[in-house]
């Protein structure tokens, strides 16, 4: 058997299914409990200084 056929067998049948399992992994992930907040404060950072600049040392942060 060739190296094309052997990884092609790999690749359709153990590295869809370890994959399938990596996005479900991630779903579960971001959707967890108690992340709000941190999708939250992330999603905020470009308008965290709208009200005035940001300082010398707050911007190099």
């Amino acid at each position: 058997m060739d190296t094309y056929s052997l990884l092609r067998e790999f690749a359709d049948s153990w590295m869809l299914l370890a994959l399938f399992a990596f996005f479900i992994g991630v779903v579960i992930w971001v959707f967890r409990p108690g992340s709000s907040k941190a999708h939250r404060d992330s999603a905020d950072i470009p308008f965290r200084h709208e009200d005035k600049p940001a300082q010398d040392q707050e911007a190099r942060t």
